[in-house]
């Protein structure tokens, strides 16, 4: 049996950051398909599939970052976990922050995973790495 790509959506801000996860993605494995968005009512409309993402597909995971103008990561979360059509997505918070308090509250929230952003790029590729590691081959995930 042919294993499809995973489909990853990022939400993220910052254009920086969504080239580096470009790169680091690519390193790790090329075959993924990383869907982007910069703000958290864009992540909403993909995942709901509306204008102007009617064709996006479903991700099998969702990297969330926190602080994002328009609709915030936490306010994401909420609405992600309140819709019945989306609250079986696993989403990993990836954020710069290492805040006790920040961390408690999205998992409080419901995240799957929260991870820290190193802002070296080589451990960052390596933190990818163990999360696909994780995500895509360990972790049995939902499918529709």
């Amino acid at each position: 049996m042919t294993q499809r790509p995973a489909e990853i959506l990022l939400v993220e801000d910052n254009e920086d950051e969504v080239f580096l996860t470009r790169r680091a993605f690519r390193t790790v494995n090329p075959l993924i398909n990383l869907h982007h968005v910069d703000n958290g009512e864009k992540c909403l409309a993909f995942l709901r599939r509306q204008p102007p993402y009617e064709q996006a597909p479903v991700p099998d995971l969702v990297l969330l970052d926190i602080n994002m103008p328009v609709m915030s990561g936490r306010e994401v979360l909420q609405a992600i976990n309140a819709d019945d059509a989306l609250c079986h997505l696993p989403v990993v918070v990836m954020t710069t922050s290492n805040e006790e308090n920040e961390i408690f509250e999205m998992y409080r929230l419901r995240c799957s995973s929260y991870v820290t952003k190193p802002v070296n790029f080589e451990r960052f590729v390596q933190v990818i790495r163990q999360l696909c590691d994780y995500w895509l081959s360990l972790a049995s995930l939902p499918r529709k």
